[in-house]
């Protein structure tokens, strides 16, 4: 699975100019309204077209800069910035938090926004991408070393595209063990399956099991495999006269006491009622 800024950001890190100058906002206060302020840095680049933005000089004065495709501004914590929407422009946003690091891709048509994405992932250590940001701080009071600025913000563009990108390749790698897993249980829902014994079949650990289950499936491990046994049991009871034990039985449930009251919380119709009702209804159909 390839992450949305490979694409955004690659170019910008491969060509010599793809960034073009850095500028530095301040953190002067009052904040004007509608201005963009948070308690961690942020970085801000032009893809394509360009932007009026509204952010303070070192002096503490507010200016009004027009920006450019390849222009980056480094916004400090607590230092804020008004984009002003006007002409066609297309824009990358990332925030620096000490546990995560956000992304926002914004699209302006000259009328609306036709595109949005955002996304975070977790950042790996405290000194990882730190010492740049620290450095882009300590160079805001040397604002006319621009090709110290863009080497860092290539630096910190470079590390936020290693993070997306391995978070996306983790995304996927536990969508496909979810698969798997789902397939193992669909195709040996019939046997004594246990947590530990699904995760021993998997070689991972019963706790990443669970885990695995309700944060990419949205659903325990139990509730999918008993969901799996019912479906099955439903199909039993409309096609053939077995015995509501016998169905049970074929289902993975050895208890058919315990089969029978997981069925009804399902349904709310007993296994019998189920098949009476089934069955009543497709004869009903009938010629």
């Amino acid at each position: 699975m390839t992450h949305p800024l490979f694409s955004v950001l690659s170019p910008v890190l491969e060509q010599p100019e793809g960034v073009r100058q850095v500028f530095f906002a301040g953190t002067q206060h009052p904040v004007p309204g509608l201005a963009y302020q948070v308690d961690f840095p942020r970085l801000e680049l032009v893809l394509e077209g360009e932007q009026m933005m509204e952010w303070e000089n070192e002096q503490g004065v507010s200016q009004v800069i027009c920006m450019q495709a390849g222009d980056a501004l480094f916004v400090p914590a607590k230092g804020w910035n008004s984009p002003q929407w006007q002409a066609p422009v297309r824009t990358l946003s990332l925030l620096f938090g000490k546990q995560q690091l956000g992304f926002s891709l914004l699209g302006w048509d000259g009328k609306q926004f036709g595109s949005r994405e955002k996304g975070n992932t977790g950042r790996r250590g405290p000194r990882i991408g730190a010492f740049m940001l620290q450095a882009l701080n300590e160079l805001a009071w040397h604002r006319t070393d621009q090709m110290t600025a863009q080497f860092l913000v290539k630096g910190l563009l470079s590390h936020a595209l290693d993070l997306f990108s391995s978070s996306a390749h983790t995304a996927s790698r536990s969508q496909a063990l979810f698969g798997a897993i789902r397939q193992h249980i669909e195709e040996h829902f019939r046997e004594p399956l246990t947590r530990d014994s699904v995760a021993k079949a998997f070689y991972i650990s019963p706790n990443y099991l669970s885990h695995l289950f309700q944060k990419t499936g949205g659903i325990g491990l139990n509730e999918y495999l008993n969901y799996v046994r019912l479906e099955q049991a439903k199909n039993l009871l409309k096609g053939y006269d077995m015995k509501v034990k016998e169905v049970a039985h074929a289902c993975g449930y050895i208890d058919s006491n315990y089969f029978c009251r997981q069925f009804k919380k399902s349904t709310e119709r007993s296994p019998s009622e189920y098949r009476r009702q089934y069955r009543s209804q497709f004869e009903s159909l009938e010629p």
